[in-house]
């Protein structure tokens, strides 16, 4: 009984090899953190053997648990470095969004133990040399797992470090950012082999570098084919974008309405004063349920606007709707109304020579943020995670909408996506693939200051221009507003925190990449291999524990 609390007594050559795994796991943490923004290019290049080190050290662990300890430093690192910012830390910041941020370091390095335990499994397949090839596959599969269910985070996909380096990203038009993360993976596979045969095996080390080399190559060769072809005859139309900079902290609480709407109309003024036909508000830029009945002077006044330039307006806005019958199954019942309700965190365009209003209820919903994960099966939690700005509890919306307006004798056709949802690969391309030809981000990017937040978000928006070969025009109320045209490149920008607009020639585009029309390819078929893995080692499991 004795010898189950003992201690072994490391020897200094263990303690030394101990400390040597630490600072490699540590510094492959690091490799990937500073390949993000706010770190400028070159930066992003580290991706390309961030991993090496951590290769180094998992290779070794003979244990489920052994690789998982080791993988959750560097997973932990990651994290650290890349999405500290969640936690706002702000003299203004709510408490449960720091709590939220805290325990969003530490959890999210848990959810990616996924990939690494995928790794040790495949082990028990294949030979030891040949099931890090793998690895891309089961990386892969736990970016995907971050994009689905109530706890969904994808901000750490590795295609999303390589938003600046606008050569390389081309090829998202075929393979999305998944491909991406699969492509880098298996250059650091490739170079990490080379390393390891560097001394022995002359022949083998060429070989490896050398498919580093190529594959590095040709995707560079593909961006500057792609870039270079381009053409400047496609339709344009003028959009006008708006940057309010209002305090979100203090937007919510009732009183400041009118200043709001008359700095966003003297704003809008300017841009169709420039020309604009389409004029963007960002997301919840007035803090009200305009359209519940109660604001009728204040829509009257939006509405004059419009008939007096002759523009449309594509605008964030807090929506209220009414079921009375077939309401959807996240849907708020009144026992005051007897009727089923939903909030929405929306878009809607209104139209000068129309009251018919065309909606979109955000479907990509901020965890612990704007929906708390698992309300539907579990409703006291609503109550017991909640902050306290006004944006909790947001229904999720039911359907992509693509907004159609009139331009001349053209229906011009865009996609609206609220804050968070560019995050998302797999996402925007449902709006490209029913007809939009240009995409616009409605956001906030107001609440994490001047940290690295608001920066790795607008540049994630260069991979889902390039995936769907669509100009992004990003309108936010903080910053940053900008237009990002078809090869991910930023035409023209805001400065953080200022109070301005734009007005800017948006290309209109309505081929489909092969991205657009397949974007689950490579991620489906690597959750498919790395089911396959796991299902092997529970047929494994079962042999061994009932002597099959």
């Amino acid at each position: 009984m004795k010898n189950i609390f003992k201690i072994k007594k490391l020897s200094p050559e263990e303690k030394k090899l101990i400390r040597k795994e630490r600072l490699l796991l540590i510094l492959s943490g690091v490799l990937f953190g500073i390949s993000f923004t706010p770190f400028p290019f070159p930066f992003p290049l580290l991706l390309f053997v961030a991993f090496i080190p951590y290769f180094f050290v998992i290779e070794k662990k003979q244990s489920l648990l052994k690789v998982n300890t080791a993988s959750y430093l560097t997973f932990f690192v990651m994290s650290l470095i890349t999405v500290f910012w969640v936690g706002s830390w702000q003299s203004e910041s709510d408490p449960f969004l720091m709590i939220s941020g805290v325990v969003l370091v530490f959890f999210l390095p848990c959810v990616m133990l996924i990939n690494s335990s995928l790794f040790y499994l495949s082990r028990k397949v294949f030979k030891k040399d040949l099931s890090i090839y793998f690895f891309p596959f089961f990386w892969v599969t736990g970016e995907y797992l971050l994009t689905l269910t109530d706890l969904k985070f994808p901000w750490l996909t590795i295609g999303h470090g390589l938003a600046k380096f606008t050569s390389f990203i081309q090829f998202a038009d075929i393979v999305g950012a998944f491909g991406l993360s699969f492509i880098v993976l298996w250059i650091n596979i490739f170079i990490f082999k080379g390393l390891k045969s560097f001394k022995e095996n002359l022949k083998g080390r060429t070989i490896y570098f050398s498919a580093a080399a190529s594959i590095f190559i040709l995707i560079i060769v593909y961006g500057f084919s792609k870039i270079s072809s381009s053409s400047n005859d496609e339709q344009k139309i003028k959009v006008g974008i708006i940057q309010p900079n209002i305090d979100p902290w203090n937007k919510w609480e009732l009183g400041g309405l009118d200043d709001i709407l008359n700095n966003n109309l003297l704003l809008s003024q300017k841009c169709a004063d420039e020309g604009a036909k389409l004029i963007l508000w960002p997301e919840t830029a007035l803090p009200v349920y305009l359209l519940s009945g109660t604001y009728q002077r204040e829509v009257d006044s939006i509405y004059s606007f419009l008939r007096k330039n002759n523009v449309s307006l594509l605008t964030g806005m807090p929506d209220f709707v009414i079921y009375e019958k077939n309401p959807p199954r996240n849907a708020k019942y009144s026992e005051e109304g007897n009727y089923y309700y939903a909030t929405y965190n929306s878009i809607l365009l209104l139209q000068p020579n129309t009251y018919e209003v065309q909606r979109y209820g955000k479907m990509q919903l901020v965890p612990l943020g704007e929906h708390t994960p698992f309300v539907d099966q579990l409703p006291f939690l609503g109550d017991l995670l909640k902050w306290g700005v006004g944006i909790s509890g947001w229904n999720v919306g039911q359907d992509t909408t693509v907004f159609k307006f009139a331009n001349d004798k053209d229906t011009i056709k865009v996609g609206g996506l609220i804050c968070y949802e560019s995050v998302f690969p797999t996402f925007p391309n449902y709006f490209v693939d029913r007809g939009a030809q240009f995409l616009a981000v409605l956001t906030n990017d107001s609440w994490y200051g001047k940290l690295s937040g608001p920066y790795q978000h607008k540049e994630f928006a260069n991979l889902r221009a390039v995936e769907n070969r669509r100009a992004v025009v990003r309108c936010a109320n903080g910053g940053v507003s900008c237009l990002i045209n078809k090869f991910g490149v930023t035409e023209v920008e805001t400065e953080m925190f200022t109070r301005t607009h734009l007005v800017v020639d948006v290309p209109l585009n309505n081929e489909k990449t092969f991205y657009t029309r397949n974007p689950l390819i490579i991620p489906v078929l690597s959750s498919a291999f790395s089911l396959w893995i796991f299902g092997i080692n529970i047929l494994l499991w079962m042999k061994k524990k009932f002597k099959l």
